[in-house]
C-alpha cells in the first residue's frame, strides 16, 4: 500500500499534524486517504517538560504524558490512522509517485512526507541532509539544525513541522506548526480549496 501523507515523529508537531488530517476523513476529499505516522518519542524534548503556560493544558502536566495521551486520542478518535510504533526512520528516497521511506525494521511508501523530529544536530535521516542548515532561531553554541523550507514545504511533497522547521522551541509553537501543515496537505487534497478541519458542539 501506497500512502497519501506520512508523518515522522510522534512529538508535539507530529502528533498535531496527524490529528488534524486524521480528524478530516468525514471530508470528501480526505475519506480515501491513507495516513501514518512514525511515533519514535525516544529522543523528544516533551520527555523531561514541564508545562504551566499554555492555554488549555492544567498548569503541572508533564511532557511524557502527553507523548503517550496523545497515541491515545490518536488511536481513540481516529484509529484509521497507522500509528507505527518502535521504528526510527533511516532514510527518505524521492521516487517517481513520491518517497521511499526505510526504518530500522521496514520499507514504506507514500505521497507525501512530514518530517517532524527534534532540531538537534543528531538527527540522521540519510536524504535530508542536502535542506539541512544552522537553525535560525536558537542559540548557535547550541548547534541546532533546520531543514530549509518555504512555509513548511521542503521540495515537493516533502514538509518539515516543528522546531525542525525553523521554529523556536516552544510547545504551542510546534503544536500549530503541524497543524498548519495538515492543512496545507488538506487543502492539496481538496483541490487548492483552501481548507481547515473544525469540531462544533
Amino acid at each position: 500500500m501506497t500512502y497519501d501523507a506520512f508523518i515522522i515523529g510522534g512529538g508535539a508537531a507530529g502528533m498535531s499534524c496527524a490529528l488534524v488530517l486524521g480528524s478530516a476523513k468525514p471530508k470528501p476529499y480526505a475519506t480515501d486517504k491513507h495516513i501514518a505516522i512514525v511515533t519514535h518519542q525516544r529522543t523528544s524534548h516533551l520527555q523531561n517538560a514541564l508545562f504551566n503556560n499554555v492555554l488549555g493544558l492544567t498548569p503541572g502536566t508533564l511532557g511524557k504524558d502527553i507523548l503517550e495521551s496523545g497515541k491515545t486520542q490518536l488511536q481513540d478518535c481516529y484509529p484509521h490512522v497507522d500509528q507505527i510504533a518502535k521504528e526510527k526512520v533511516k532514510s527518505i528516497e524521492k521516487t517517481a509517485d513520491g518517497f521511499t521511506i526505510t526504518t530500522n525494521k521496514n520499507t514504506y511508501q507514500s505521497k507525501i512526507v512530514v518530517v517532524a523530529v527534534g532540531y538537534t544536530n543528531l538527527m540522521t535521516i540519510k536524504g535530508l541532509e542536502a535542506y539541512v542548515a544552522p537553525h535560525p532561531r536558537a542559540a548557535i553554541e547550541k548547534e541546532r539544525i533546520w531543514l530549509k523550507n518555504n512555509d513548511h514545504l521542503v521540495a515537493n511533497g516533502l514538509y518539515v513541522a516543528g522546531t525542525l522547521a525553523g521554529w523556536r522551541s516552544q510547545f504551542a509553537i510546534a503544536c500549530g506548526s503541524g497543524a498548519q501543515v495538515a492543512t496545507d496537505i488538506l487543502t492539496l487534497w481538496n483541490n487548492g480549496q483552501h481548507t481547515k478541519v473544525h469540531d462544533k458542539v
